[in-house]
């Protein structure tokens, strides 16, 4: 356990539905990293780009992404956070994995599919948020359309971290902007957010602005437009708590269940 979280984000175009060549660039991105990096944070659909070719495209737990994703975490010592493609029981997801070095692996399920580019006639929504515990810290990962809804994020489980991997068009951006500072300020919670850059097969363009936010809505970390790039932080969960005994506001919030 420790105090101290050091994460880092890695921005980066994406080859489209070409899984060897992005493990590839992501592999050496990762070994060129210090020893006492904690977390690496990938985009939305990493190895793919934000496909709709699930049926093609799918991997499961014997593929050959969650077998990198495996290895890599080992050898780097390092967890791994991503969402790919993945099939289970003849249904595709839009699947976050974090795996721990040790082999620990944690999923979590895309809730809000992106109508707007026709994900929810492919993929099944999630059904619940997870928390993962790692090195003393809570951490609520989501993914990209997710970030529009605030009470899917809303901070019940006392999380320290929310992670949002994405591939958010630059038409939106300042959107993407402004709600990532939103989730860090109402969640009194870190924030990171990483998205990918270039084009895709959709004529979809992505600028980036991959980000890292303090509990108060203060950037920490961010890359500029269209550039491929890091994130990084040394998140301080002594400080943290510190600010969220001293304001009190997370006690404040209002009492209800999500149906």
């Amino acid at each position: 356990m420790s105090s101290t979280l050091k994460v880092v984000g890695i921005q980066s175009n994406l080859v489209w539905e070409h899984p060897e060549a992005n493990r590839n660039y992501f592999e050496k991105e990762i070994t060129k990293l210090p020893a006492d990096v904690d977390i690496v944070v990938l985009p939305e659909m990493f190895t793919t780009g934000f496909s709709m070719n699930a049926k093609h495209l799918a991997e499961t737990h014997e593929g050959e992404t969650y077998r990198w994703l495996l290895a890599t975490s080992k050898s780097a010592n390092k967890a791994l956070i991503g969402s790919l493609i993945f099939t289970e029981d003849e249904k595709y997801y839009n699947r976050l994995i974090f795996i721990e070095p040790n082999g620990t692996i944690h999923h979590y399920d895309k809730r809000h599919t992106f109508t707007l580019a026709g994900e929810h006639e492919v993929f099944e929504s999630g059904l619940e948020t997870i928390i993962i515990s790692y090195k003393g810290w809570r951490i609520c990962p989501l993914i990209c359309y997710d970030l529009r809804f605030p009470v899917w994020s809303r901070n019940t489980h006392d999380y320290d971290l929310l992670i949002y991997i994405a591939s958010w068009p630059v038409m939106r951006v300042k959107a993407w902007d402004i709600l990532l500072k939103a989730r860090a300020i109402e969640n009194m919670s870190y924030v990171v957010g990483v998205n990918r850059i270039g084009s895709d097969a959709n004529n979809y363009q992505y600028s980036g602005h991959s980000t890292i936010i303090d509990f108060m809505g203060e950037t920490v970390s961010k890359i500029d437009d269209n550039q491929a790039g890091k994130v990084s932080a040394v998140l301080d969960q002594i400080q943290l708590q510190s600010v969220r005994n001293k304001l009190g506001f997370l006690k404040d919030r209002d009492r209800f269940k999500i149906l």
